[in-house]
């Protein structure tokens, strides 16, 4: 497998439009990392440019240390696997898988006993005589995969692979590709706009947002240490909570009717900051039913209530500012009610107003 290196990499089309600006971001060997961000934030357009099909602007793209930027496609020794999965329709399943190793004269045993060995991987022996047409969506995409697999590529790319399934699907084909990697022990690189998609199946995130790449780091790593109020809001679900709050000159802050008080090490960056506006992060399942008030409690009132069996999500008002918080569903929660929420400060997070930069570091 190999190693892709994009250095400095930039995408500007015509009209002097930044489509990607100044990527720098490596994978490693046998590495499954995620491009995650919003759309138009340059994910699918720096894969594309990875995959050759795109121009590159500025910068050098390397595999196993070889430039590649002018280097076609077909030389890349890569394969993509798109959205709308791009079979032939007039070709069986086998056909399909077979056709990029026949274009390149592979020996007809050879092809045969690659695509019996992809087809037992992905399950779709029994397919192998059957048009896409009578395939279900799970079973072309599985077709798609099996006909990057016969390649053996040094790269697969993945282009927003399961946006055409329905949710029960996505959830069971985002285990086999993790299963998948696992197996063929393969460098992949695969874009979402999904971070449950991210979280679960990658080995190092990159979130992009508007062409430029704001953090990379492993799930959990982002999850935890968000670089700004972007990545920390982009990351989780449902998404964290952010509320305007004052900085106090002994390190609390304060909100509408409530004053909570961080570790000790986030009190000495919020007296820098002493009577500005920070923004307080907050996840939903840091936020703990409690009784009444008291020490680090923040009240709200609910304004819409989600049972999802195992948890509920409360939606809630906070002096006008918007809030969830997932909680377990022991008590008759009802929209109108005044609920008091005590905030876990170990995991609490504090943005800049301005620069919406994290503060923990600063």
């Amino acid at each position: 497998m190999a190693k892709v290196e994009l250095k400095g990499i930039g995408k500007t089309y015509e009209g002097d439009v930044k489509a990607v600006e100044d990527a720098n971001i490596t994978v490693e060997d046998k590495e499954f990392v995620v491009f995650v961000g919003p759309s138009g934030c340059g994910k699918s357009t720096t894969l594309r440019m990875v995959a050759g099909l795109e121009d590159i602007t500025e910068g050098e793209l390397l595999i196993d240390g070889e430039r590649m930027n002018d280097v076609p496609p077909k030389d890349r020794n890569i394969a993509m696997v798109f959205q709308n999965y791009a079979l032939y329709p007039h070709m069986s399943v086998y056909e399909n898988m077979a056709f990029g190793l026949k274009i390149k004269k592979v020996p007809k045993a050879e092809i045969d006993k690659r695509v019996h060995e992809a087809a037992k991987i992905l399950d779709i022996e029994k397919f192998l005589d059957r048009k896409p047409r009578a395939l279900s969506g799970g079973q072309r995409q599985r077709v798609a995969v099996g006909r990057a697999i016969v390649r053996n590529p040094k790269v697969f790319l993945f282009d927003e692979p399961l946006s055409n399934l329905d949710a029960k699907l996505r959830v069971q084909m985002r285990a086999e590709l993790s299963d998948l990697h696992r197996r063929l022990n393969a460098t992949m690189i695969y874009v979402t706009h999904d971070q449950v998609e991210a979280m679960t199946m990658a080995d190092k995130i990159v979130v992009m947002k508007d062409g430029r790449v704001q953090q990379i780091g492993s799930p959990l790593h982002l999850y935890n240490h968000p670089a700004n109020k972007f990545v920390a809001g982009f990351i989780g679900s449902p998404p964290m909570n952010f509320l305007t709050l004052k900085a106090g000159s002994t390190g609390t802050i304060r909100g509408d009717g409530f004053e909570l008080t961080p570790r000790a090490a986030h009190g000495g960056i919020l007296k820098k900051l002493t009577d500005q506006d920070v923004f307080f992060g907050i996840r939903p399942e840091d936020l703990a039913y409690t009784e009444g008030p008291g020490e680090n409690v923040i009240p709200a009132v609910i304004t819409v209530v989600e049972p999802l069996g195992a948890d509920i999500h409360l939606w809630l008002s906070a002096g006008n500012q918007p809030m969830v918080a997932r909680t377990e569903p022991y008590h008759a929660f009802k929209v109108g009610d005044t609920v008091h929420l005590r905030a876990n400060m170990e995991k609490a997070q504090f943005f800049d107003r301005e620069t919406e930069l994290s503060l923990m570091d600063a």
